[in-house]
């Protein structure tokens, strides 16, 4: 994967995990400095401004680093959490870590601040929809998108789900190509079927 040089504005935001609207405002206000396109009203960060506005603004440059996406893989099913955890890391495109309890995965979302959580519903202490409605409470983690999965298929326990703050549910037992797409739709990553769209 070439390093990219020149951001737009939706390609920062990603980045920073603030809405576009927020990476506009900085630009326009001069604290994020960087061009418009000659002729038309986009904007464009190179790399190097990006950067010291994530530094000035406290947030962690590693996903500029790397390119990968964080993931936060929670369930109390080790086997489950190691093979998924290797198929991620194994594509190259993710970094993972691990919680096998609701406690732990609310505590490490904010240390670790998670482009994605795969999110068990039945946990030990907590179950699923509480982590969501946690995390959905917290501004700060808008851009966190979840993905919930679970062997139960009560269609109003996945609705509630939804309404908590869920982003996609699926069943177990899953097919790990059908997790990575799924997960590839929530990032917005290539790879994903719509992305020809």
């Amino acid at each position: 994967m070439s390093m990219k040089t020149v951001f737009t504005t939706g390609e920062a935001a990603k980045i920073c995990k603030v809405s576009q609207q927020t990476i506009i405002r900085c630009f326009d206000a001069g604290q994020l400095k960087g061009f418009r396109v000659p002729g038309s009203k986009f904007r464009r960060i190179p790399r190097e401004q990006l950067v010291a506005f994530m530094r000035d603004n406290n947030i962690p440059t590693d996903a500029l680093e790397n390119g990968k996406q964080k993931i936060l893989v929670v369930d109390d099913d080790a086997d489950l959490t190691e093979l998924i955890v290797s198929v991620l890391e194994s594509s190259g495109r993710f970094e993972t870590r691990t919680a096998n309890n609701g406690f732990e995965a609310g505590m490490m979302v904010k240390e670790y601040r998670p482009n994605l959580i795969i999110l068990d519903v039945m946990l030990p202490d907590i179950n699923g929809k509480e982590v969501c409605a946690r995390i959905r409470n917290d501004s700060s983690l808008d851009a966190v998108k979840v993905l919930c999965i679970s062997g139960m298929v009560e269609r109003d326990k996945i609705h509630e789900l939804k309404t908590a703050g869920a982003d996609d549910f699926l069943q177990k037992p899953f097919d790990m190509d059908v997790l990575i797409i799924r997960m590839n739709n929530l990032l917005g990553l290539e790879g994903a079927r719509a992305a020809a769209a």
